[in-house]
Order: structure tokens, then C-alpha cells, then sequence
């Protein structure tokens, strides 16, 4: 079946880190902006120039430069709204695929323009609608497809992947406008490349479940551990009947609706509202006001090439990301957001003080101290955030403009407070999911005796600590689990003996109930 590997004892097929990859686009069609507004062939074409032979005087307006630059995120919103949707109508697969064609149509538009900016601009909707789909599908589709053991660090390997689009970028190729053509072009690859190596990966079993298709979603699973089904993996029982008993009582219950998300039920307006203000606050962070604008920021300090800045900050949010995964799967996922808020924070101020003390372009020092400001930022930032989206940047692309040219690098007081409040915010709100399935997390922020500050104590019955939790199931592994368990749930989500489902403490039963064979 292939290259297999061994976390905690468990089988997962090479294919399953292969996934990975197929975000590394979404990178590349945001933030490579920043440095198009600064081009020669893209002003010539698309600012406002009195005198073609004067490049100096072609300037964008705010208000042409803020839509270039926003009206992607304007598409990614009801891309993202309405990618989900898609993905439960033609599952993950073909969904990956419709959206994919969009953004391709989107960068097709263009790479086509010559002298009217707004051909570009429609262009960049498109794109976004493309875009905003795909960033609903694929990190919902790694999640689903990912084994538990390695989902948290495959999942935010999206954003590594995006940190590495990020980095790619060409100068000093004006002839027709390769040097802000090739960028896009390189994108409308990658999208086909994720297009097309879909087609060959399988499809999400929890998906498959969903549809009734109970063997399509166990050749699934066993594709993913890179197993045969008739090698009878434990991890693969295990998984198997989990998941079916999962979607048994889901079916048992009333149909989930739009409106559900904001009712206080089973604290569905809770986690929607912590989801709503975590996003927002990734948005206020002060990243995309770099990543965006970057080159124009910089370039306003003077005593730099800011095209060499932003590769530093790009290569900074790259690397850093590296340590990013290894921090989330060490110390979880609440307590970096917190320390990484206060730490950002940190030097937003200083990057906000230092420019607004003394002008960067007359002083050196100051205008060194604004990149390594901006480098230590984008350091905790790359390192903290696991995941971001961008369906909500559009308020921070488009404003950008006037508010810089307003109150000009005070705008990092601002973002300093926001992640000040996000910091804060995540303490009292947001629980510790790390070592979790998915069905444990609901279970979890269900629990009443729980409360955000203590739930890594949080457990399934059976374990003293989440620790000793992640070492039985490791243990569990090895031997191949015990003694059967009947899976079917009660009306309270347990199982009839009493055992909660999802515990992943008992072994499970084979396929279709079965007590699994013993070899």
C-alpha cells in the first residue's frame, strides 16, 4: 500500500501528508499584491500617470489602490460562505475542483488585462470567489481526511504552505508585464496541480458517512493508514466505528440548521461567537496590514529596498511557521495564542512608537528599528497562529490606504490593542482541544464542570489526565485493544453499557458490528 509511518503506534499512510501540499496556492494569490503596487509596469498600466515617461508621478489613489487590494477579500467572503455548502452537495472532491476553476477563470482575467485596472480588479473577485471556497473546503477536507495523531500539525501545515506562496515573486522583468504576469501565472499552476492530484486522493470518510456509503468510507480510511481493509488495522476498526456511531446519532437528531449556529443549545452561540471574534481578532493581528501593504510601508522609510523587506518578513513568517507546528503540538493550541497576543502586541508598540517619534526616512536607526519590529512581530504571529483566513481582510485591505495617510505608523497602536484584547480573550474563552477528536471537543465544551482556564484537565471517563489519555490510546495501539464495546448511542450520545463514544478507550468492533478477528 506504499510508504506507511508510525506516530504513537498508530499507521498513517504517506498519502495523508501528502494533503499537506495542496494549500501551498492559497499563498500566493493574496499577498503578492504588495509588491505589485510598487512595479513600474503595473503603475504604467494601472495608477494614475500624467506623464507615461515619468514613473516617479504614477501613483495609485487610495481608494483605486485600497479596491485592487481588497475586492479579493470581498470575493473570498461569499466564496468561503457558500464553499462549505458546495462541499456537503458534491462532496470534498469535486467541490475542490469547481472551486479550483473558478480561481483559474479569476487569474485568467488577469493576466489578461493591459491598461484598465478595474479588468484587473474584477479579476481579483473572481479569483477570491475561488479562493474564499477553497479555504472553506481544503482545511475542512485536511481535517477530515487527516488521522487524529498528526491532524492538529497537518492542519495548520495550511499555513505553512501559504507562508511558502508568500515568498514567491519575481523583479526587474518589466517586457509586457512579466514581472507581476509570471506570479499569477505560477498560482493558476498550483491550482491546477491541486485540481487535478485531488482526483487521485481519496475521498473524506466522515463525508462518506454522511451519504451512508459506510465501505467506500472504510477503503477511505484504510487509504489514509496506508493499509489494506483486509489487514483488519485496529486503528482503522477504530476509527471506522467511531465515526459510524457518530453519524447514527447525528441522523437520530433533528436536522442541523443555518439558524442552529445561534441558538445556546449544546453552546452552539458560544462557539460560534468564540469562532466570529477569534477570526476577526486574526484579521485585526496587524499581518495582512504587512503582507498587503508591506512594500509600500517600507518604502516609506527611506533607507531600505522594501521589496528586500518584504522578503524578510516573508521569510521570517515562513520559517517561524516551522517552529509555529512544533510549539502547537508541544504546549496545544489556547496557551500559544495567549503568549503569542501579549508578544505581538510587544512590538506593535514599539513599531508604532518608533514611527511616530522621529521620520524613519531622516533617521537610520529608527527606520532599522521599524523592520526588526516588524520581523519579531511576524516572528510570534507565524509562530502562535495556527490557522487564518482571509474572508474578513477586506475592511483592513481597503481602509489601509486612508488610514496610513492619516495618522501614518500610529495605525500600529491600533493592531497593538487588538491583540492585546485577543490575548485576553482566548484566556477566558477558548478551551484546550490538543489530543482531542472531534466528537471529544463537542463533548468537551459541553461539560459544565469545565471551564476555558482549566480544560486541559479535560478528559474522556476512563484517564487521570489528558497525558495519561494520549498513552493509553498508544498502548491500546499496540496490543490491538481488548474487549469489544456495543457502539450503538443513546439519545444523550452515550453508548447503551454506559461507555461514551468517541472515548477511543475500548477497542471498537470490526465492520458492521462484528467482534474484530484475533490473528
Amino acid at each position: 500500500m506504499g510508504l506507511v509511518f508510525h506516530v504513537n503506534g498508530a499507521p498513517i499512510g504517506a498519502l495523508a501528508v501528502l494533503v499537506a501540499v495542496f494549500s501551498f496556492l492559497f499563498g500566493c494569490v493574496g499577498s503578492q499584491i504588495s509588491d505589485f503596487l510598487q512595479m513600474n509596469d503595473f503603475k504604467r498600466r494601472f495608477a494614475s500617470c500624467p506623464d507615461l515617461n515619468a514613473l516617479d508621478a504614477c501613483e495609485f489613489s487610495n481608494v483605486r489602490s485600497g479596491l485592487i487590494v481588497s475586492l479579493l477579500s470581498i470575493g473570498t467572503l461569499f466564496g468561503a460562505l457558500f464553499g462549505a455548502a458546495i462541499a456537503d452537495r458534491l462532496g470534498r472532491k469535486k467541490a475542490i475542483v469547481v472551486d479550483n476553476i473558478v480561481l483559474i477563470i479569476g487569474i485568467i482575467v488577469q493576466i489578461s488585462s493591459v491598461s484598465a485596472w478595474y479588468q484587473f480588479m474584477i479579476g481579483r473577485i473572481i479569483a477570491g470567489l475561488g479562493v474564499g471556497a477553497l479555504s472553506a473546503v481544503v482545511p475542512l477536507y485536511q481535517s477530515e481526511i487527516a488521522p487524529k495523531e498528526i491532524r492538529g500539525t497537518l492542519v495548520c501545515t495550511y499555513q505553512l504552505m501559504i507562508t511558502a506562496g508568500i515568498l514567491i515573486g519575481t523583479r526587474n522583468l518589466e517586457q509586457n508585464g512579466a514581472e507581476w504576469r509570471i506570479p499569477n501565472g505560477l498560482t493558476m499552476f498550483f491550482s491546477l496541480f491541486l485540481m487535478i492530484g485531488i482526483l487521485f486522493a481519496p475521498e473524506s470518510p466522515r463525508w462518506l458517512f454522511g451519504e451512508g456509503r459506510y465501505d467506500d468510507a472504510e477503503h477511505s480510511l484504510a487509504r489514509i493508514r496506508g493499509v489494506k481493509v483486509e489487514d483488519n488495522d485496529y486503528t482503522v476498526r477504530q476509527t471506522y466505528e467511531e465515526m459510524k456511531a457518530a453519524v447514527e446519532h447525528e441522523s437520530r437528531m433533528d436536522k442541523f440548521r443555518w439558524i442552529d449556529c445561534f441558538r445556546p443549545r449544546d453552546k452552539m452561540l458560544y462557539r460560534t461567537v468564540l469562532l466570529a471574534v477569534l477570526q476577526a481578532g486574526q484579521q485585526l493581528t496587524g499581518a495582512n496590514y504587512f503582507f498587503y501593504y508591506g512594500t509600500t510601508v517600507f518604502q516609506s522609510v527611506g533607507n531600505v529596498d522594501p521589496f528586500v523587506s518584504q522578503i524578510i518578513l516573508g521569510a521570517v513568517n515562513f520559517g517561524c511557521t516551522f517552529l509555529g507546528l512544533y510549539i502547537m503540538e508541544r504546549f496545544g493550541r489556547r496557551w500559544p495564542l495567549i503568549i503569542g497576543g501579549l508578544w505581538q502586541s510587544a512590538w506593535l508598540f514599539v513599531y508604532a512608537a518608533a514611527g511616530t517619534a522621529k521620520d524613519p526616512t531622516e533617521n537610520k536607526s529608527i527606520g532599522t528599528l521599524l523592520i526588526v519590529s516588524s520581523c519579531l512581530f511576524i516572528l510570534g504571529y507565524a509562530s502562535t497562529v495556527p490557522l487564518r483566513r482571509r474572508a474578513t481582510g477586506f475592511l483592513i485591505a481597503f481602509f489601509t490606504p486612508f488610514i496610513t495617510g492619516s495618522i501614518g505608523f500610529s495605525y500600529g497602536f491600533v493592531f497593538a490593542g487588538a491583540n492585546l484584547f485577543n490575548a485576553l480573550f482566548a484566556y477566558f474563552f477558548l478551551y484546550e482541544s490538543a489530543g482531542l477528536s472531534l466528537e471529544n471537543v463537542d463533548r468537551m465544551y459541553n461539560d459544565p464542570n469545565i471551564k476555558p482556564w482549566n480544560s486541559h484537565k479535560w478528559v474522556p471517563p476512563g484517564a487521570e489526565s489528558r497525558h495519561d489519555y494520549i498513552q493509553g490510546l498508544q498502548a491500546e495501539r499496540k496490543t490491538g485493544g481488548e474487549k469489544p464495546v456495543h457502539r450503538e448511542l443513546a439519545d444523550d450520545g452515550s453508548s447503551h453499557d454506559g461507555t461514551v463514544v468517541g472515548s477511543e478507550n475500548p477497542a471498537k468492533l470490526g465492520k458492521h458490528g462484528r467482534k474484530p478477528e484475533v490473528h
